[in-house]
């Protein structure tokens, strides 16, 4: 008999419909989840409670609003589709009885939770610091030239790489491609969208102009920014 279980989506670019670019409830959480997990390194810090307190206090709420909504995003959807995986216990001297046996989870970003982190505005200052990290952890990847590309661009044009990792990590959130990694051309071809080809027609196009085009060009750019 097949379950009528939906499968989880990750809504960290999920918007209210009638409210343009809005970020839902559960888009902040995620976000702030899987932010807070990129950068933050020590243990206790990585429970659902430290994590509660934490975006609680950086909405400006009680951390016990936030720990229901914080506790099912991590169990029933980025721990589902392996955007978080539990990196330890910690034990507990006192609380429930089953608590104290087990100890309390805490958390860590996977090699897709990286690339998720990577791809959002928030982390923009930390992007190249999380895709180094996540190129650490990937290191069996059969796909080097890709690598050494995103690499390289994360270096010239930081922005284009964001954009990158946005239309992937979107079209993982809407359903269009089932996993994360590998993290390669193929899967790649798989998002791009009409803005991803406007920018690569540019880039075609500038490289085939003279230098003295070129600088014509590069000055317009620089009285419209």
């Amino acid at each position: 008999m097949q379950s009528n279980k939906t499968k989880p989506r990750l809504s960290v670019f999920a918007t209210f419909k009638t409210k343009g670019q809005e970020l839902t409830g559960e888009a902040i959480r995620q976000r702030g989840i899987i932010a807070h997990l990129a950068i933050e390194t020590i243990p206790t810090m990585r429970t659902r409670t430290s994590i509660s307190h934490k975006l609680a206090e950086k909405n400006g709420t009680m951390w016990q609003n936030l720990y229901s909504g914080i506790f099912r995003d991590l169990d029933e959807i980025l721990l589902p589709l392996g955007i978080v995986e539990e990196a330890g216990r910690l034990p507990l001297k006192r609380g429930p009885k089953a608590l104290q046996e087990n100890g309390v989870p805490y958390y860590q970003l996977t090699e897709s939770g990286l690339l998720v982190a990577a791809s959002l505005e928030e982390m923009k200052n930390e992007q190249a610091k999380i895709m180094t990290e996540f190129y650490k952890k990937n290191s069996n990847s059969k796909d080097k030239e890709f690598e050494k590309v995103i690499l390289t661009l994360l270096d010239a044009a930081p922005s284009f790489v964001s954009l990158l990792l946005r239309k992937y990590v979107e079209a993982f959130g809407l359903g269009k491609i089932d996993r994360l990694i590998p993290f390669d051309t193929d899967n790649m071809k798989n998002v791009v969208d009409e803005s991803i080809r406007i920018q690569k027609e540019f880039l075609e196009g500038f490289s085939k102009l003279t230098n003295s085009d070129k600088e014509t060009v590069m000055n317009f750019f620089k009285k419209i920014d």
